[in-house]
């Protein structure tokens, strides 16, 4: 079998000092740098996400989005590069996190219940605690379902829901959702999108979300991310600002309107490069 190559990626002695984002930026990326097969996914890669706001990133297939949100959150190793979380390190930062695979995500063997408490428990939180944010949880997304039952047992929506909720009990500074709604129903799919509205009104949590629909990722954005084909850049930045909580009538809004069709044309442009 043949050598396999790979990049040298090494500490490059000159590279400039951390520069922190402006104001109001939450998540500062520097030089993130990402290889696979030898060849640059991400290189000298610099964003700045800003703080109680919700980012979609969007892009072409291939381009990484997803790997970007997972080296972000840590569950992907850089290659180099520097991401601070104002101005912390991922260690001092509490992150949620609600993976694509939501059958794969919960623990079959515990009650749905323990699922979403689990987080907490690691925390060291009390039994009132636990109980008490369960209870907010619960009232929060109007859960009409039984959370004794074990996951396998849930339709796929309720799996989600109970994701999302778990993701949601620690009360993280920063959200991650990766295509949280690709394998749900159109129904379950309108509930989810309604309710991470309501918990981001309420709270005001970062939240980065990848999405591969172009109008799920305007309607739920205050900023869109577009990005390259790879090696990635960031193609455009595009904010989006109509008030919350958006609605069926937000669709047919000039802003929405506009902001859709400005990212598809930004899109149609990487894709032919």
């Amino acid at each position: 079998m043949g050598a396999v190559i790979r990049p040298m990626i090494a500490p490059d002695p000159a590279a400039p000092a951390f520069v922190p984002g402006p104001a109001g930026t939450h998540i500062t990326i520097r030089g993130l740098t990402k290889y696979f097969a030898g060849l640059p996914l991400y290189e000298d890669f610099n964003l700045d996400i800003p703080k109680h706001q919700i980012v979609s990133v969007f892009g072409p297939n291939g381009c990484g989005k997803s790997t970007l949100i997972n080296m972000i959150a840590g569950l992907m190793p850089l290659d180099r590069g520097e991401i601070l979380f104002d101005g912390k390190t991922l260690k001092d930062t509490k992150i949620g996190y609600v993976f694509q695979n939501y059958r794969e995500a919960l623990f079959p063997w515990m009650r749905t219940i323990d699922n979403i408490a689990y987080p907490l428990k690691l925390e060291g939180r009390s039994k009132a605690e636990v109980e008490q944010r369960m209870q907010e949880l619960v009232a929060s997304f109007d859960v009409k379902f039984d959370l004794n039952r074990y996951p396998y047992e849930l339709s796929g929506g309720q799996q989600q829901t109970a994701s999302i909720m778990r993701a949601l009990a620690p009360n993280p500074e920063v959200l991650f959702l990766d295509e949280p709604f690709s394998a749900l129903d159109f129904e379950m799919t309108l509930f989810i999108r309604e309710k991470l509205q309501q918990v981001f009104m309420q709270t005001g949590t970062t939240m980065l979300l990848v999405s591969h629909d172009l109008e799920e990722a305007v309607y739920l954005a205050d900023q869109v991310l577009l990005l390259t084909k790879r090696p990635t850049r960031v193609a455009e930045i595009l904010h989006y600002g109509d008030a919350r909580p958006r609605t069926v009538d937000t669709l047919s809004e000039p802003g929405f309107v506009h902001a859709k069709k400005r990212s598809l044309e930004i899109f149609q442009r990487e894709v032919r490069r």
